[in-house]
C-alpha cells in the first residue's frame, strides 16, 4: 500500500493533474479501502457510489437556448459550439421560477433530425398546421413518408434533389419556426436531472444501461443548471485516469474479454451509399443510435459514416448540394467533407472511417474515442469486413453495474412524455 502511495504521488509531481485525472485519483483512495471480497466490479461500484456527481470537472460552457429562438438559430448555436444539445430556457417563466418550469426541455439533434423528416412529408389534410410557404412547399412537393416506418430507397433519393435544403432553409416557414415548437420531440419533460449530491454511480448509470446522452446537474439553491455530464465527458474522465491502478486493470482487457462489441455482423444497421441521405438520418431515429456506417450496395466494408450531429450540415451549408441531381448518403459525405475542408473546419468526418479489431485493449478504445472525438468506433475483420460498433455507451456500462433495487422511486418524480412527443 505505501509503494502504492508512494508511486502515485511521485507521479502527481512529475506534472500536474487534469481536474478529471483529480477525480481519478479520488476513485484510487476509494478503490485502495475496499473490502478485498469485492470482486473489481464491485470496487467501481462502491468507489464510484462514494463520489458526488459536483465532483465532476463543469463544462467549459454553460450553453443555453432561449425557447423563442430560432430552429435555425438553434442549429447554429449547437453546431458552432461543437454540442449535440442544449437546455432550452422558457423565456415567459418568472425570474424566480422553479427549475422545472425554467426549462422546457433539451433541444437536440436527435430531436431537429424528427423535425426535418417530418418536413419532408407530403401535406396531410389533418395536419393544419403543414407547412405552406410557397418556397418550401414547391420543394417538398412529391416526398414520400419520410418519418414513417417505410423505407426510403435508392429510387427515391431523386425526390430530395440539390436544391432542397436550400429551398427550405430559405422559407419563411423554417425562419418562423420557434425552438419551442418542436418541445413535442424532447425526450423528457422538461428533462431527467440530478442534483449536486447524486453519486458518480447514479450518473453513470443514467448514461448506459439508461440511455442518456446527457446528464444536467442542477444546483438547487438557484434551481438553474450547474453542469451538464456527458458521455464524451466521461470518457475524456477515463482518458485522463492512464496509470491508475483501478483504470489499468480494467483497461488492459482485451475489448473480447469484456462481452465487445454485443452485437454479431449481422445486427449492424447500416446504409447503403446509394440511398437517400434522410434514410441514414430516419433509421438513427427508428433504431434510436446516434451513428451509422455507410456500405456499398452489395459490400462489407464501410465508405464512411454519418451521425446524428451531421444533420448540421443539411440546414447550415444547404448550397453545398448545388451539384448533386440528388442527396444520397455518399454524395453527402462527399459534400460535406469537401465543405469542410475548403473552410479549413475541424470534424470527426475529416478523420474517415475510424475502425479497430476485438484484440485492442479497452484503454487504447478508450484513448481512440477521445483523442479523435467521436462516439462510436467500428469493429472490423483482418480483410477489413464490418463486424461490429462499439459505442461511447457501450464502454460505459461495462464499467459498472446496477445493484438490485439500487434507484428505487428515483423515477418517480420525472414527468412523464409530452402527449404530442415523436421521440
Amino acid at each position: 500500500m505505501a509503494s502504492v502511495q508512494l508511486k502515485r504521488e511521485s507521479s502527481m509531481q512529475e506534472s500536474p493533474r487534469t481536474p478529471e485525472a483529480k477525480v481519478g485519483m479520488q476513485v484510487e483512495d476509494l478503490w485502495d479501502v475496499q473490502e478485498s471480497k469485492l470482486s473489481p466490479t464491485e470496487k467501481l461500484n462502491a468507489c464510484f457510489e462514494g463520489i458526488p456527481v459536483s465532483a465532476f470537472p463543469l463544462a467549459t460552457r454553460g450553453i443555453e437556448i432561449k425557447s423563442d429562438a430560432s430552429l435555425a438559430e438553434a442549429v447554429q448555436i449547437l453546431a458552432e459550439n461543437k454540442i449535440l444539445s442544449a437546455p432550452v430556457v422558457n423565456v415567459d417563466a418568472p425570474e424566480d421560477a422553479t427549475w422545472i418550469d425554467r426549462y422546457i426541455g433539451m433541444v437536440e439533434f436527435a430531436g431537429i433530425a424528427v423535425w426535418i423528416l417530418q418536413q419532408s412529408e407530403p401535406p396531410s389534410p389533418r395536419s393544419p398546421s403543414s407547412p405552406s410557404g410557397t418556397d418550401f412547399a414547391v420543394a417538398a412537393n412529391g416526398m414520400t413518408s419520410a418519418a414513417g416506418l417505410g423505407t426510403l430507397g435508392p429510387e427515391d433519393a431523386a425526390i430530395t434533389s440539390g436544391n432542397f435544403f436550400e429551398a427550405l432553409t430559405s422559407s419563411e416557414f423554417y425562419k418562423n419556426t420557434k425552438v419551442h415548437d418542436i418541445s413535442g420531440s424532447f425526450r423528457w419533460a422538461p428533462f431527467l436531472a440530478l442534483q449536486q449530491s447524486n453519486s458518480f454511480l447514479t450518473m453513470l448509470l443514467l448514461l448506459s444501461k439508461y440511455k442518456m446522452k446527457s446528464v444536467p446537474v442542477l444546483d438547487m439553491d438557484d434551481g438553474k443548471i450547474g453542469n451538464i455530464i456527458t458521455q464524451s465527458a466521461v470518457i475524456h474522465m477515463l482518458a485522463e485516469c492512464s496509470g491508475l491502478h483501478w483504470f489499468e486493470s480494467w483497461g488492459i482487457k482485451k475489448l473480447s474479454e469484456i462481452g465487445l462489441p454485443t452485437m454479431s455482423p449481422n445486427q449492424i444497421i447500416m446504409v447503403h451509399g446509394d440511398e437517400p441521405v434522410l434514410q441514414a438520418f430516419k433509421l438513427m431515429r427508428k433504431r434510436r443510435i446516434g451513428g451509422i456506417p455507410v456500405v456499398e450496395r452489395g459490400g462489407t466494408k464501410a465508405i464512411g459514416n454519418i451521425s446524428l450531429r451531421d444533420i448540421q450540415f443539411l440546414l447550415t451549408a444547404p448550397e453545398i448540394y448545388h451539384d448533386y441531381r440528388s442527396i444520397t448518403a455518399k454524395n453527402f459525405l462527399i459534400a460535406v467533407k469537401k465543405y469542410l475542408e475548403n473552410h479549413d473546419k475541424t470534424s470527426p468526418m475529416l478523420s474517415g472511417m475510424i475502425t479497430c479489431t476485438k484484440d485492442k485493449t479497452v484503454k487504447e478504445l478508450i484513448q481512440t474515442l477521445d483523442s479523435e472525438k467521436i462516439h462510436r468506433v467500428y469493429i472490423v475483420d483482418d480483410e477489413g469486413n464490418l463486424e461490429g460498433v462499439i459505442t461511447l455507451r457501450d464502454i460505459i456500462s461495462r464499467l459498472v453495474h446496477e445493484p438490485r433495487g439500487y434507484f428505487g422511486d428515483f423515477f418517480d418524480g420525472v414527468l412523464p412524455l409530452p402527449e404530442n412527443s415523436r421521440v
